[in-house]
């Protein structure tokens, strides 16, 4: 069982290792929430997410004969780099096994530290068998990302700091994946306080955390679909799997849609890039009940590459409407391309792409199509610059716009 005295070793041996992340209190998310919303940037951390304090303490519990025969683990990205660090730290060897999906800078980052990388089937629960395997045949001592009350020890003393910056916390929502986060946040704060609330947050294509609560035991799910790959798991830990049975007050699931908002809304608000699966818990604010809690949503981690950074930001202006494309058929003569320019102009509408194809129809004559791509402010002014296209006498029809950069 894990104590208040496990965690305080914890916090001793991270003491100079890991940064002090304080909570960001943020206006804008407080606003939109109901809620007094405070942020816990473990995007800010060491390696750029909280997996570091797990994998340190773990490795610090280790024995010299434990480190002499190096370390494998498994890994969809942080984890990896937390191991990697931790272990050149040590001066130990390590060998990290990573799903083929893991985004680049995941990947360099872990070379960075001196780790060898090992590139492994499709999702988390492939590279870890692989990993165990290692551990099996090559001697390697195993680090596990999640199913080790160790790593969930290290990964839990958060909760100190989140009381320390707010000792009033009322809620605290936690990504989950395969649960080391969740249980050393969630144990460690009922220990502090036992009325505060911890809520773990998973995406609804990848809710194995949900499925195994509600079924009373861990359960693997057949598939995985989602965008938040650092929580792609589909099997949660059975070592741990009481704790959060016992500490946790449910579980919220989001959609991948919800994550695209949170994304601009953490970059146009806070400045802050902020992984997919760090921003479950800021799209769960909006699936709080209640009003005026004091909530601290805990950013995981914020290592992206940057061609997922460019997808999310086109995405998420088009689901705002702030980007969109609208087909028009034109006579094909002079000065039309003109007139439908300045309709645009006129309405505020800038453009930034335009797609003329003269061969849409047999007969020219007929009419040819033209593609606009432009910025709005939104969608009441996308439905305004739509509206005056048709006032002027053009059929113009919005399209998917999706591949506008292409």
């Amino acid at each position: 069982m894990l104590t208040l005295n496990d965690f305080k070793t914890a916090r001793s041996v991270l003491s100079g290792v890991i940064l002090d992340t304080h909570l960001v209190y943020s206006a804008a998310f407080s606003r939109s929430s109901g809620h007094h919303v405070y942020l816990k940037p473990e995007n800010m951390q060491v390696t750029g997410a909280y997996k570091i304090r797990g994998a340190y303490y773990k490795i610090s519990t280790l024995s010299e004969e434990e480190k002499a025969r190096g370390l494998v683990t498994a890994s969809a990205g942080n984890h990896a780099q937390g191991v990697a660090y931790a272990a050149q730290q040590a001066g130990v060897t390590a060998a990290i096994v990573m799903p083929t999906t893991t985004p680049l800078v995941k990947v360099n980052n872990t070379k960075d530290y001196g780790a060898r990388v090992i590139l492994q089937g499709e999702t988390f629960d492939d590279a870890a068998a692989l990993a165990a395997q290692l551990s099996e045949t090559e001697g390697y001592t195993y680090v596990h990302p999640f199913n080790d009350p160790a790593i969930a020890t290290g990964q839990g003393t958060i909760s100190y700091e989140i009381f320390q910056d707010l000792p009033d916390v009322d809620v605290i929502l936690v990504p989950v994946g395969g649960g080391g986060l969740a249980t050393g946040v969630s144990t460690l704060a009922k220990l502090l306080n036992p009325n505060v609330k911890v809520y773990g947050v998973e995406p609804a294509g990848a809710a194995a955390m949900k499925a195994s609560l509600e079924a009373g035991h861990v359960v693997t799910l057949d598939r995985l679909d989602t965008i938040a790959d650092g929580v792609a798991v589909k099997t949660p830990g059975d070592q741990i799997f009481p704790y959060l049975q016992q500490n946790l007050d449910g579980i919220l699931t989001i959609e991948d849609s919800e994550l695209v908002d949170a994304f601009l809304d953490m970059m146009e608000k806070h400045k802050m890039v902020v992984e997919n699966a760090g921003l479950l818990t800021v799209a769960a604010l909006n699936h709080l009940g209640g009003q005026g809690l004091n909530v601290v949503p805990v950013l995981s981690g914020g290592n992206m590459d940057v061609i997922t950074i460019a997808s999310l930001v086109q995405h998420g202006l088009i689901n705002r409407g702030r980007v969109f494309t609208f087909s028009v058929q034109l006579p094909d003569r002079p000065g039309e391309l003109l007139r439908v320019a300045s309709i645009v102009s006129a309405e505020n509408g800038n453009i930034i792409k335009l797609d003329h194809n003269q061969f849409v129809n047999i007969n020219r004559q007929s009419g040819v199509e033209l593609r606009v791509t432009l910025e709005a402010f939104g969608h009441s002014h996308k439905q305004a610059i739509l509206q005056a296209m048709k006032d002027a006498g053009y059929d113009a029809r919005e399209v998917h716009t999706s591949d506008f950069y292409n």
